[in-house]
């Protein structure tokens, strides 16, 4: 027997709830964007002296990662961010599709045509400082995001995320490299970056980085009434997301 379609409408954060999440967003924005910069000048510096593919993709990267949060940033400046939020997970996604053809593109010449990487330290150590914090700010925004029901900065707390499993394959190609002379795991890693950063692109251009939570009363306090999903008890999660989603804080899971 099929159960009765009901309207599931958790009960989402109070607008004043909402304000200081949305102001935690633009502060971990921000600080993910400075930390990016700075990775970003430092990767392509050390990636162009090593003829490392790997390494100049890895702070290519940290320019998408800057955009993407710029582009976060740019949705929650406006006094209305729901409105902007598929502009901003359009960028997003755009920004993982360019890392990916740019990558691919440079790993296929460098194992055809025989390039050799050079050992570097200086990318030894960034990727394992970036192995270190990008999982924090990625954590933090992650479930500031969920608990706003913000797609857009789920999206970019997954680029950040994103750049902690290329720290790691970064280390591991870096170190194949140095320790054994593996030039080929060079570009190889370069390709696995870019294999990661398609489908996290996909995904960003469906939106389907994290379910909206339907609120009661007016969205935002924009006036706007909220509209519920509706779908059969049995098949919504905790926090009432539709099947194969899930929205709910990280804390509640």
């Amino acid at each position: 027997m099929t159960p009765p379609l009901i309207n599931v409408i958790p009960a989402g954060p109070s607008s004043a709830r909402r304000q200081v999440l949305a102001r935690r967003v633009r502060l971990l924005v921000a600080a993910t964007i400075t930390y990016n910069v700075i990775e970003a000048v430092v990767a392509i510096t050390a990636g162009t002296m090593a003829s490392s593919t790997a390494l100049i993709g890895f702070g290519l990267d940290s320019v998408i990662e800057v955009s993407s949060a710029a582009a976060v940033a740019w949705q929650f400046a406006g006094r209305d961010p729901e409105s902007r939020e598929k502009v901003a997970l359009r960028i997003i996604a755009v920004s993982f599709f360019v890392l990916a053809a740019y990558v691919t593109v440079e790993s296929v010449r460098a194992l055809v045509g025989g390039a050799e990487a050079e050992h570097s330290s200086t990318g030894l150590v960034l990727a394992a400082l970036s192995l270190a914090i990008m999982p924090v700010l990625s954590y933090a925004q992650r479930r500031a995001g969920r608990e706003l029901g913000s797609r857009s900065a789920v999206a970019d707390s997954k680029q950040t995320l994103l750049c902690t499993y290329l720290s790691a394959v970064l280390l591991v190609g870096l170190g194949l490299n140095s320790l054994f002379g593996w030039s080929w795991a060079d570009p190889i890693a370069a390709l696995v970056i870019a294999a990661v950063a398609i489908k996290e692109g996909r995904e960003a251009w469906r939106g389907d980085t994290c379910c909206t939570v339907p609120l009661t009363g007016d969205m935002a306090g924009t006036g706007v009434p909220a509209q519920a999903e509706t779908y059969t008890a049995s098949q919504a999660d905790a926090c009432g997301c539709q099947p194969g989603c899930s929205c709910c804080p990280m804390d509640a899971k």
